[in-house]
């Protein structure tokens, strides 16, 4: 494990007992020398929401926070703990638009890092195609600033402001999925 560009490098200490004898263990842990605890890092869930329009638009919102703020994106967000992936797309998708799900579609997942509170947090981003019950309740809210309905020809995923969602765009558009 190459310490220093691995995330593991910023836990020093035991988390468990707190002692500083906080070793790697393999490319994915650290192991305490003093009470045998084990921290594995492993990605966190995310989820992606892809609503279309009747026409076939795409939405998309803008970012109003960090990272990537006011650059495009896809709704969605991190899953939270005791929640499945259709729930939490559901839920960040509310939070984000006032739409509400009903209907969440897994597509496929991507890998990524995300910088959150100058942390490099590893995700995996599970992409969903999603149906909604009303456009008509479509409101910006929470981290995004804006949020409209855009043309596939119109989207270039370069001004996407997160790769994975850079990758998911092409994809999308490439395989014609959407």
């Amino acid at each position: 494990m190459e310490t220093f560009n691995h995330p593991l490098r910023l836990f020093q200490f035991c988390p468990k007992c707190g002692s500083g004898h906080f070793i790697e263990n393999n490319k994915q842990s650290k192991r305490c020398e003093a009470c045998g605890f084990v921290l594995y890092f492993n990605p966190k869930g995310a989820v992606v929401g892809i609503i279309t329009n009747e026409k076939g638009d795409i939405l998309v919102c803008r970012r109003a926070k960090e990272p990537a703020k006011g650059m495009l994106d896809l709704p969605g967000g991190f899953m939270d703990s005791f929640e499945t992936a259709e729930e939490a797309v559901a839920r960040e998708i509310k939070e984000e638009t006032g739409l509400s799900v009903t209907n969440a579609q897994y597509l496929f997942s991507l890998p990524n890092t995300y910088l959150y509170s100058g942390f490099e947090v590893h995700t995996i981003d599970l992409f969903f195609l999603c149906q909604v019950t009303s456009l008509q309740l479509l409101v910006p809210q929470d981290d995004v600033e804006s949020c409209q309905f855009m043309p596939k020809e119109q989207i270039h995923p370069e001004n996407f402001g997160l790769a994975s969602i850079q990758k998911g765009i092409k994809i999308l558009l490439n395989r014609q999925i959407i």
